[in-house]
């Protein structure tokens, strides 16, 4: 008896059907495809075009030009960045430069009463330091949030039946090699980024919040405040600010290599097969790795080897700082 036609041409759409919806989402790792929209689904679009005609002008770019919440986030991201950079560099000369060409923490320190002028006023601290951050790391989170939400509805829940088929076979030894990527990659830059994120929210917990809840003022808190905290703490200050540094630096070089669009792919090493590719993607690497070093490097040697080892403060400004060290560590 010869098998039914019908029957074999609905078994092999089947199987066809399950080897697409089995697709591993990759998530775009260049900087100028991050910041575009995925292409919308059948259902999105049409419902997009029928919006438009009815309301084009309050779509202000959500929908079908290709600018949507991305975009924007990606921007916010983008040049709060920069904002961020004009208030490291003021406090890179004033923390390392400065201290290295005059060899003394007292000589380098009315440098840093200038400057506070510049970024620590009511108005300027928020916009060039609190926001900035508080935008940059928001709109980080926000981006990977609705990226996972729109690997989610074309690979996952929006799909009948996918998440299911996905999280049974990623529970058998078979299929976890085939497991469905929802989130997007996390990469080196964003790694380093929310690290940088707590270890900045220290520092400024330790040098800005802790002398206004102790002493009510922070003019009296600058290079020396810092000295003294490593004469009287070595362990722990060594640790942190070395960490900051690294981390920091690292992020901060690395994310303008990915806005320049000059950075190698994250997973470049196992994507990377044409030879001359790899090779120049590889230069690029220790390159952006050796402008790294270079600044951390720059920002320890006036920090960590000048200003950390002036030793601790005298008088009456001594016992003042160990009044605010104490509350950190009693």
């Amino acid at each position: 008896m010869a098998a039914d036609p019908r029957a074999l041409h609905q078994k092999a759409s089947e199987e066809t059907l399950i080897s697409l919806l089995q697709l591993d989402p990759a998530p775009m790792d260049n900087a100028s495809v991050y910041d575009k929209e995925l292409p919308p689904l059948p259902e999105e679009a049409l419902q997009s075009s029928n919006h438009s005609i009815s309301a084009s002008t309050s779509t202000l770019g959500l929908s079908g030009s290709g600018r949507g919440p991305i975009y924007y986030l990606s921007r916010i991201q983008r040049y709060s960045s920069y904002t961020f950079t004009f208030f490291a560099g003021i406090h890179l000369a004033n923390t390392s430069i400065f201290p290295l060409v005059y060899q003394s923490v007292p000589y380098s320190e009315p440098f840093l009463v200038m400057a506070r002028e510049l970024y620590q006023t009511h108005l300027t601290e928020p916009l060039l330091v609190a926001l900035p951050v508080a935008a940059h790391v928001a709109s980080g989170a926000a981006i990977r949030l609705l990226r996972r939400h729109q690997n989610l509805k074309r690979y996952g829940g929006g799909t009948p039946g996918v998440w299911a088929l996905h999280r049974k076979d990623s529970s058998t030894p078979s299929g976890s090699r085939h497991n469905t990527r929802i989130w997007p990659t996390l990469s080196y830059v964003s790694v380093s980024g929310y690290a940088f994120a707590g270890l900045l929210t220290s520092h400024v917990a330790v040098n800005r919040i802790l002398p206004l809840v102790v002493d009510g003022d922070s003019s009296n808190v600058g290079l020396q405040f810092v000295s003294h905290g490593f004469a009287r703490h070595p362990l722990l200050p060594w640790v942190a600010y070395t960490l900051l540094l690294s981390v920091g630096v690292g992020h901060m070089v690395w994310g303008y290599a990915k806005w320049l669009n000059v950075a190698p792919p994250v997973n470049w090493r196992s994507t990377t097969v044409e030879k001359q590719l790899r090779k120049r993607r590889r230069r690029t690497w220790w390159r952006i790795h050796g402008v790294s070093a270079a600044v951390t490097i720059l920002w320890a040697a006036g920090g960590l080897g000048i200003v950390a080892r002036a030793g601790p403060a005298e008088g009456w400004l001594a016992t003042v700082y160990d009044n605010m060290y104490h509350a950190v560590w009693q």
